[in-house]
């Protein structure tokens, strides 16, 4: 009610130049449709980026210690020479002290979803003349699974790990010529053993698929030399990016090492970083496009409306109403084109997730506008529209009446 004149006025300026309002609500929506799509598309690459890769890792990882060659000091007073170099003492598995006490303790945590104990090791998968370098984990079946979904990982047999039992990489079995059901031998530092295998598992990562055993955490324990211990314990969090300030409580609190997965992949977080930063840039870019558009069209409006605006002046209109007259125009160029805007957004998503397939036939990744950005980017248009009015209103409010009658 109180901007009926100012919106009349706004709207009959608007439909008066018909091809210019036209032109510069298109090129809102193709602003907020580019933002909009290259904001959902960097969303869903990084999410199916971190699925993926968290998906055959926890989110911290606890373990023992790096050990350390100590060297004693030099008394005082003696011609001792002191080496100021030493070499690295080579790391062996060793146990976290303590770790069933521990277990409940970090399950009690507020962020923590899941704890695994493992015992990792290198070994050797050996069957007939065939011998592959391995990556050995005892896990135990029901923990782990919560902590990268191993079951819905398995591509043949079932998830099973009894005594004797164990599960490989997909990649593995091939190399090893052997299938669900067949027997491997397996040897970790002189310790032999023989498994049967219940499973072939898929981690998404062939590197891995193809040096992963998995066997029972005793079977792990015996093989090691390490009778009731852990080498580790795994933790899968509610929030997977709180996992960095949780790495660093853990190892204030207790003596281990705590590793967070940022840690282990920095240069994945160094790329997702760097494609945040490429799309606020983008956006920056394009909203600054979206203002200069708006402010030119409403410019050229008030050269070609001195007429009208005198005249409305000398009617009695303030110089308040005119200026709410060009803002309000800005508002609904920068409206109207974000709602075309979000809609060719949509459009784009669903033509890419429909046409655009991997080599395997399937869709790269699952992409959505979610609706909270849409509404984000959708305000932020239209305060751009009003924003870039501001400058064309000013100039039409300090026109003078009198002058403007005459041109």
């Amino acid at each position: 009610m109180l901007l009926g004149f100012e919106s009349l006025v706004a709207v009959r300026f608007l439909r008066e130049g018909r091809m210019q309002t036209l032109l510069i609500i298109v090129g809102v929506a193709a602003g907020v449709a580019v933002v909009a799509y290259i904001s959902a598309l960097i969303s869903g690459l990084q999410r199916n980026t971190i699925e993926k890769t968290l998906g055959s890792q926890a989110h911290v990882t606890l373990s023992p210690p790096e050990e350390r060659v100590l060297v004693s000091p030099t008394p005082p007073g003696t011609d001792v020479i002191q080496l100021d170099q030493t070499q690295a003492r080579a790391q062996r598995p060793r146990s976290i002290d303590n770790w069933q006490r521990l277990l409940p303790e970090l399950e009690a945590l507020p962020q923590v979803a899941a704890v695994s104990p493992m015992v990792s090791a290198a070994g050797l998968a050996v069957r007939g003349e065939a011998s592959k370098a391995i990556a050995l984990m005892g896990v135990e079946l029901e923990r782990y699974d919560r902590i990268v979904k191993l079951r819905s990982k398995i591509v043949a047999g079932t998830a099973r790990l009894g005594p004797g039992e164990g599960i490989i990489g997909r990649e593995l079995a091939q190399d090893l010529g052997v299938q669900v059901g067949d027997r491997i031998g397996i040897v970790t530092d002189g310790v032999e053993d023989s498994l049967r295998i219940t499973a072939l598992v898929d981690l998404g990562v062939r590197d891995l698929n193809r040096r992963t055993v998995i066997v029972p955490l005793r079977t792990a324990q015996s093989l090691v030399g390490l009778p009731g211990s852990a080498t580790g314990l795994d933790l899968t969090l509610v929030d997977i990016w709180a996992a960095q300030a949780l790495a660093d409580e853990l190892a204030a609190r207790w003596p281990y090492k705590a590793e967070s997965w940022q840690q282990a992949n920095a240069q994945l977080v160094s790329a997702l970083n760097a494609q945040s930063v490429s799309t606020s840039v983008i956006r920056g870019v394009v909203m600054v496009v979206v203002v200069l558009g708006i402010a030119s069209v409403l410019v050229v409006s008030v050269v070609q409306k001195q007429r009208e605006i005198g005249i409305l002046r000398a009617m009695g209109a303030t110089r308040n109403q005119v200026l709410r007259v060009f803002l309000l125009q800005g508002v609904i160029v920068g409206a109207l084109g974000s709602a075309l805007g979000v809609l060719l957004a949509v459009v784009l998503i669903w033509l890419f997730t429909h046409f655009v397939r991997g080599s395997d036939g399937l869709p790269l990744f699952n992409i959505a506008l979610e609706a909270g950005l849409a509404l984000r980017i959708a305000g932020l248009a239209t305060v751009c529209g009003l924003l870039a009015a501001v400058a064309p209103a000013r100039r039409a409010a300090r026109l003078d009446p009198a002058q403007a009658i005459r041109l």
